[in-house]
């Protein structure tokens, strides 16, 4: 799945003034909804394991990869365009 952070989000405001970057928690929020596309509704969900890398800046297009390794469990990437790893983590069912 691959998505963009427009530069006119609500979020970027404060994050950081002058220098807007987009915030971990959307790019959490974009692993859960590839994760549904792909699978449908999960119910309650937790994050045992997230790595932040890189700082995905508004307007730059990411890319989620998603690996299913256990029936409730997920591995997720979140990469740039040129395949760098911005994020990375684990999602499973609570």
């Amino acid at each position: 799945m691959q998505f963009s952070i427009p530069p006119d989000h609500p979020s970027l405001a404060g994050h950081f003034p002058g220098r807007p970057v987009v915030p971990g928690v959307l790019l959490l929020e974009r692993v859960l909804a590839a994760i549904e596309a792909e699978h449908g509704a999960t119910g309650a969900l937790r994050l045992p394991q997230v790595k932040f890398l890189r700082p995905l800046l508004p307007g730059q297009v990411a890319r989620i990869e998603l690996d299913r390794p256990g029936a409730a469990r997920w591995r997720f990437r979140v990469l740039g365009e040129d395949g760098t790893a911005l994020a990375s983590g684990e999602v499973a069912a609570a």
